[in-house]
């Protein structure tokens, strides 16, 4: 079926589902469990058979509507003066559905891509957080994963309560987030988490909204194009390889105990049939046939403190059909019907009961029925590298092909979009279906997958604020944001920065109205791009919605960059966000490489001596160093020996700076920078 037909069937199969209902039928989130907004207008819908008559009531509050041609309906609860129950909540047609257990509070949407998936179960309090977390006023409505090329009006999820049997799997910064607005206000608060790790935010916008920017249409339009030809391409390659195959008496031969080769209780040694081979590299060499099927085997030691953690098999793109096996088990299969393509890195997830403390054992079998395969890159498991020696062992050897008959081999098509990535794929799925559920406002943690494209950024997230702003037409519902944290190599000269760009571009969206941004760029990781502190990430975002959206007050944002003036070759620097004075945080001796091992390294200062680190420099000829800085009065003083005539000046400029400029409230100040049109900067 080609993709046209395919998305006929689709958009037919959705407008039947609305018409033929005879019962009444309530979307997955209208369900047991449910927070409702407290609200003078508090929505809910379902379907039913044309002209039913629908009546709810919840409590004492009821209202009434009709199914409309296509049998769906809608109405509004007034809910404002409403106590935050329990309640059962009827709905009545001509069947009647009870739910239970439904509170009256405030809902948040929750998210993003994988900082805002990664779940309490793996934040680094979970042992002492989740035991403790029993709340039934904070609860979370987890969307199940799922992509569309076009908007559908369903989805799968499921309403959770807080508690040690179910905390585990919220949002970790959308539970610390909930749980501290919760204790200020007083009422229930409701996470709706729809999130999905590296993804752009392209994906979670709508179609008509990307085709409104010309500098987002054509990528937009491009990546859609290859996903939805993708299907039959693959196809074709299927039936066409399949039969290449067959006619070069080159099918894969089945039937080997893995066990003789990835058996987690052997012990084999070069000789007696398995000889030494070197990744990265070619497999080549210790007998080793050009094509057929060969197996490799690496034991690994696993330190007790990673043990019971999950952890990612990843390695490079190889041109062959592999299977990989953890300990004797199968964790994946590639045949060449399931092949993705050329260019397609791999990496599988291990679940942690299947981490051992010392000794596992990875196997690949590697089938390569056309030319000989190499790996680029050392396969890792975790942080663990496992470049050097590999054990191998031949199952089978393949003529070798001719020129003309590697050439008659066909080529798999490039390898399309994931659909996840795919621009607005999970807006239509994980977004448009909920668009009727009336909200308070939204949390955000995304943009590690859009590096490398901070000025196209520029223009995507307020895209999408604006967007989801119209598709649920409440109104500038509150967008607050959190910004990348600290990640990667310290210690670096001063200079470019793709991380500080992407940065600064989340920032710009501060400009709109009901914004708000939680600074991170202290409790990130250098070796891991999921630090596993989110409770600082959670309580940031709700310090910004406590004192903006529910008038709280307190201190929301360290101090952000005002203004500079060049004074006798030094550069002033005032701020904003001063409250109770600048404060120069002490340093540690060590920063963190990777917290899920307790992994530390020496930090080094860039600036000996400075009171505060993290501010840089530079003349005319923009090369940049780092400066010497101090607190005066409500201003920072920055200069350095080696720029007698400073013309710009950047704070926290770094994919992982090492930066100690806070305000009296103990928030950190945000990254910035002059000199992009140097427009900041008063020349005397």
């Amino acid at each position: 079926m080609n993709t046209k037909a395919l998305l006929l069937l689709l958009s037919l199969s959705g407008w039947f589902g609305t018409i033929l209902y005879a019962d009444v039928t309530l979307p997955a989130i209208i369900s047991d469990h449910m927070v409702l907004k407290k609200s003078a207008a508090t929505a809910l819908w379902g379907w039913a058979e044309p002209g039913e008559d629908i009546a709810v009531a919840l409590g004492a509050v009821t209202a009434h509507a009709r199914a409309d041609d296509l049998g769906n309906w809608r109405l509004t609860l007034d809910l404002e003066q409403s106590s935050p129950g329990p309640f059962e909540l009827s709905i009545q047609g001509k069947n009647k559905i009870v739910l239970k257990d439904v509170l009256v509070g405030e809902v948040w949407v929750a998210s993003g891509q994988s900082n805002m998936e990664f779940t309490l179960s793996r934040d680094e309090d979970a042992a002492i957080e989740i035991p403790q977390s029993a709340d039934a006023w904070v609860r979370q409505f987890l969307v199940t994963k799922a992509t569309s090329p076009i908007p559908i009006e369903t989805l799968k999820g499921t309403w959770m309560v807080a508690g040690p049997a179910m905390s585990g799997r919220f949002s970790a910064v959308g539970y610390y987030f909930a749980k501290a607005v919760r204790q200020k206000i007083n009422q229930p608060v409701a996470l709706i988490h729809t999130s999905w790790g590296g993804t752009p935010v392209e994906s979670w916008t709508s179609r008509e909204a990307l085709q409104s920017v010309p500098e987002l249409k054509e990528t937009t339009e491009l990546n859609r194009a290859r996903a939805d030809a993708y299907p039959e391409l693959k196809a074709e390659f299927v039936s066409r390889f399949g039969q290449w195959l067959r006619d070069q008496d080159r099918m894969d031969k089945a039937g080997v105990d893995p066990a003789l080769y990835a058996g987690e209780d052997l012990s084999p040694a070069a000789g007696a049939g398995w000889a030494t081979l070197s990744l990265p590299g070619p497999v080549s060499g210790a007998g080793l046939p050009n094509t057929g099927a060969v197996w490799l085997r690496k034991e690994i030691n696993i330190p007790a403190i990673a043990a019971s953690t999950s952890m990612a098999i990843q390695y490079s793109a190889v041109d062959a059909f592999e299977s990989v096996y953890w300990n004797g088990k199968l964790i994946h299969e590639f045949t060449y019907e399931t092949y993705p393509g050329d260019g397609f890195s791999r990496r599988y997830d291990l679940p942690a009961k299947q981490v051992k403390s010392g000794r596992n054992v990875l196997a690949l079998r590697v089938v390569y029925p056309v030319k000989q395969v190499s790996f680029t890159a050392a396969p890792k498991v975790g942080a663990i590298n496992l470049s050097g020696e590999w054990l191998t062992r031949v199952e089978y050897a393949l003529t070798d092909l001719d020129g003309a008959q590697k050439n008659t081999a066909p080529v798999a098509p490039s390898n399309p979009p994931n659909p996840p990535t795919v621009p607005s794929y999970l807006f239509n799925a994980m977004v448009y279906p909920i668009l009727n559920y009336t909200i308070t406002g939204v949390i955000w943690y995304q943009g590690e997958t859009n590096l490398g494209r901070a000025r196209q950024y520029r223009a995507a997230f307020p895209l999408l604020i604006a967007d989801w702003r119209r598709a649920w037409n409440q109104g500038e519902v509150p967008f607050y944001h959190c910004q990348l944290p600290n990640y990667g190599d310290k210690n670096i000269p001063p200079g470019e920065s793709g991380w500080a760009e992407l940065r600064e571009a989340q920032a710009s969206v501060l400009s709109l109205p009901q914004t708000g941004q939680a600074v991170l760029i202290d409790v990130g990781e250098s070796q891991d791009i999921h630090p596993r502190d989110k409770r600082t990430a959670g309580e940031r975002l709700a310090r910004v919605a406590l004192a903006r959206h529910y008038g709280r007050g307190g201190v929301d944002s360290g101090p952000v960059f005002d203004s500079a003036r060049i004074e006798d070759g030094r550069v002033v620097v005032s701020f904003t966000g001063a409250d109770d004075g600048l404060v120069a945080r002490p340093l540690g001796e060590t920063f963190v490489v990777k917290s899920e091992y307790k992994q530390t390294a020496p930090l080094v200062r860039n600036s000996p001596g400075s009171e505060l680190e993290g501010f840089s420099i530079c003349g005319a000829d923009r090369k940049w160093v780092w400066a010497q800085a101090r607190i005066q009065g409500e201003t920072v003083v920055v200069w350095s020996e080696a720029i007698p005539a400073p013309v710009a000046v950047r704070y926290a400029w770094a994919n992982n700076p090492t930066a100690n400029l806070y305000n009296g409230a103990g928030l950190p100040a945000a990254p910035f920078r002059t000199d992009e049109s140097f427009a900041h900067i008063n020349q005397p």
